[in-house]
């Protein structure tokens, strides 16, 4: 009688492997139509997070809420201003890494998001020559033709609907200016190019009342000034699309 229990009991549980094909085969076709260049690495820590937990916090409830009282009333998680805000520079996010695919790939762009907002990072010695706040035009002006159009863009609006805050922070390395050179300190080096796009952004259309622009000198390196590569990087415009919290 237990035999017979036991075989009945393993042929109501055989539907299991066909299940667990089915969503292997699924996870494979959503992995292959993955992008992650248009994730945020705040999406793709989740991804992480979840693949090392083997895929179960629902089941271990690490990562569960059960819905209460106030879920009944409309007044969840995701419907919270800041939730909205994050949803939409997380758009603007994947807009922009798809428009400057190619720069990124060539290090001529950089794409990040943190507390200030949406960071489009314009490496200075692609548009800038050394010592100088001139843009080089010829080399970048499809680059700026693409920034501007992605900043005009109807979408990139605060709750209100109105166009958001840009700012521009100008950057350098700690290598001193030429004391021949026009510049008195790196301080107005990193302050005159930030200025510099701001004017031709707004020469060909953008409104300069939704700009600010700051020089910080050298004071906010991405990377150590010891090596060429470092003080490269840390030679940069950053146009940053600010956050409501940060205008």
């Amino acid at each position: 009688m237990a035999r017979k229990k036991k075989e009945a009991q393993a042929a109501t549980q055989e539907w299991l492997t066909t299940y667990s094909d089915m969503v292997t085969l699924m996870l494979c076709f959503f992995a292959i139509m993955f992008n992650p260049d248009e994730s945020s690495s705040a999406q793709m820590q989740e991804i992480a997070a979840s693949m090392r937990t083997g895929g179960l916090g629902a089941l271990a409830g690490g990562r569960t809420l059960s819905a209460g009282r106030s879920a009944d009333l409309g007044n969840t998680i995701m419907a919270l201003p800041s939730m909205e805000r994050g949803r939409s520079l997380g758009t603007a996010l994947r807009r922009a890494v798809s428009l400057f695919t190619p720069e990124i790939n060539s290090s001529k762009v950089r794409i990040t998001h943190d507390e200030r907002g949406l960071v489009i990072t314009l490496v200075s010695d692609a548009f800038f020559r050394p010592a100088s706040a001139q843009i080089n035009i010829e080399a970048t002006r499809d680059i700026l033709l693409r920034l501007a159009t992605f900043l005009a863009s109807p979408d990139l609006v605060d709750s209100d609907g109105r166009p958001r805050k840009i700012r521009l922070e100008g950057h350098t390395d700690n290598e001193a200016v030429d004391p021949a050179g026009p510049w008195e300190s790196n301080w107005e080096l990193s302050a005159a190019r930030s200025i510099n796009i701001l004017h031709y952004l707004a020469d060909i259309g953008l409104d300069e009342r939704r700009f600010q622009a700051a020089g910080f000198a050298d004071t906010v390196p991405l990377a150590r000034n010891d090596t060429p590569e470092g003080r490269a990087a840390n030679r940069r415009v950053d146009v940053i699309v600010l956050d409501e919290g940060h205008l």
